[in-house]
Formats: structure tokens, sequence, C-alpha cells
């Protein structure tokens, strides 16, 4: 499990973040853990400062340098 403040990127999208909190979504009557993110970098074409939520599992840990 990520801590707070953990630096941590979005698969899918290349998105680097921090996490900021959990939180949790059903899917198929199942409950999964999703990590709240707030977005510090993204394409030139997205807002940073953002908060992203969306499944732990689509999360990895980042170094920030």
């Amino acid at each position: 499990m990520f801590a707070l403040e953990d630096f941590v990127l979005h698969k899918p999208t290349g998105r680097l973040g921090k996490v900021i909190g959990y939180g949790h979504q059903i899917l198929n009557g199942v409950y999964m853990t999703t990590l709240k993110v707030l977005v510090s970098e993204a394409s030139d074409c997205e807002k940073k400062g953002f908060v992203k939520e969306d499944l732990y599992s689509a999360w990895i840990q980042a170094v920030k340098s």
C-alpha cells in the first residue's frame, strides 16, 4: 500500500502525482481500493493540480527527482 505523500505514476497515462487519500469503488460487487492523487505533472494539454482517483492497481511507486 502506498503511504500518504508518496509519489506515484499512473501506468495508463504517465501522470505523476502525490497520494493524498484513499477511497473505494464497487466493481462486480467487490470493493476495490482506489488512490486519490494530486497530479503534479501532466502533459501540456492537461491541467496540473487536479485530483485523480483510480484503482490502486493502476498506479506504481515513483521517485520525484
